[in-house]
């Protein structure tokens, strides 16, 4: 019998699997001695992007922006467009509450569901950021009493994650928490929550509330903070029965990469809870780096923020890195990287992979050249065997197998060593 091998270092074995196929014709007899084209479809692996800037291409808009941080050139759009598919597969769509939901009770539902729809129809998975956070929180909250702030956080839950169910299963259910309580740069609803009832009682809100809404939702607890204050947050909402799905990690790097023992160090801390670990906000910048001394990201304001030829340079070798070093943990599910393009990026930093003219930097092909080469197996034929069999030895995700212009296809995984493929689907 003969198999289809990809090759891959040996630190990643735990994305791989191998399986028997056994190829079968529109009759249901195997397809025996006849060559097969296997080619990968997709990573089960999540390499995410925010979807924020085609917002506006899924709604058939002509005007540039969808998102509350800027957006890019409309008439780059369907070129961001297909940089984005060919490289990501799983994208993060914005669900801030003062955007999503200015006027109370006129939430901007329908541009949001046929987005996911875009998405969903080209083979995306999905997330909604965030269910609650107090940044960004609407400003007609402050009108309200606590016990009603608690109501409207409930109720916004539950309609979003009821509205968007099947679509959107992944939620970013509660964001930054560790500084919730005592955020000061703004009055808002959720930290006036906090600070009455406490982040745990907080983030029981907005986990058993959306959890009842969808029991299938996958939930995450996500923050920047990275020290020992997030890991005891964890530790008291697993203490108190709070059912949390996967776990966040912010690692926006304005200040620099890092460095693979950091963010090794990093993914062990938070890898013992035995929870998935996404890496759910990821930026390198292509440009002059944000000063150590900056304890806010957000006070770092400058005029212009250009990306540079060194910069890219350095970006490049340091997404390659900071994959590599994610991909071989084996509790990280998903990396979502922070931004395309750099038009529209968050602080207007060179953070993005793509420049503002739509063309793509050095790291984007860097990226491309591990997700879609050396991390993927591509159209490759191969013989089977006089029982119609063939083995399949890759990484995890989606295949299918053509032959005589009919295709079918198979999910390779680590719990299937055998598979039965009918190939009789028109290509």
């Amino acid at each position: 019998m003969h198999d289809v091998v990809v090759p891959r270092p040996a630190e990643l074995a735990h994305r791989t699997a191998r399986t028997v196929v056994t190829a079968l014709g529109p009759d249901g007899r195997p397809l025996a001695d006849v060559d097969v084209v296997v080619a990968q479809q997709r990573h089960a692996f999540g390499f995410g992007n925010i979807g924020f800037d085609l917002i506006p291409l899924a709604n058939g808009e002509v005007e540039a922006g969808g998102s509350v941080f800027g957006g890019a050139r409309a008439d780059l759009l369907p070129v961001l467009a297909e940089q984005w598919l060919a490289l990501f597969n799983t994208a993060t769509l914005p669900f801030y509450w003062r955007g999503f939901e200015p006027e109370r009770g006129r939430p901007d539902t329908q541009r949001l569901l046929r987005t996911a729809r875009w998405f969903a129809d080209r083979g995306v998975e999905l997330k909604g950021h965030p269910l609650a956070w107090h940044t960004l929180a609407p400003q007609w909250l402050d009108e309200l009493s606590m016990d009603q702030v608690a109501e409207a956080v409930r109720a916004r839950i539950t309609r979003e994650v009821t509205d968007f169910a099947g679509l959107i299963d992944t939620w970013d259910a509660i964001n930054e928490v560790v500084i919730m309580p005592v955020f000061d740069k703004e009055p808002n609803g959720l930290t006036r929550l906090a600070a009455r009832d406490g982040r745990v009682a907080t983030a029981r809100l907005a986990f058993e509330t959306a959890h009842a809404a969808n029991p299938a939702a996958r939930l995450l607890l996500n923050d920047f903070d990275m020290s020992p204050r997030y890991e005891a947050l964890i530790e008291e909402c697993l203490a108190a029965g709070i059912r949390i799905d996967a776990l966040g990690l912010q690692s926006h790097m304005h200040q620099g990469y890092w460095g693979e023992q950091k963010t090794a160090d990093v993914l062990g801390r938070f890898a013992r809870f035995g929870l998935p670990l996404h890496l759910t906000e990821t930026t390198l910048l292509s440009g002059d780096l944000m000063p150590a001394d900056i304890v806010d990201l957000n006070d770092h304001q400058v005029p212009s923020w250009p990306s540079t030829p060194e910069g890219e340079a350095r970006q490049a070798d340091e997404v390659v890195r900071h994959y590599r070093t994610l991909v071989a943990h084996p509790a990280v599910q998903v990396v979502t990287y922070w931004g395309l393009s750099d038009d529209g990026s968050w602080l207007g930093a060179p953070a993005g992979l793509v420049r503002t003219d739509g063309t793509p930097k050095p790291a984007y092909d860097a990226l491309l050249a591990l997700v879609k080469g050396e991390w993927w197996l591509p159209a490759t034929t191969v013989r089977t065997d006089a029982d119609g069999r063939f083995g399949l030895d890759g990484y995890l995700g989606d295949y299918t197998v053509t032959a005589w212009g009919r295709h079918g296809a198979l999910t390779l995984s680590a719990d299937r060593p055998a598979e039965s493929v009918a190939v009789d689907e028109a290509v």
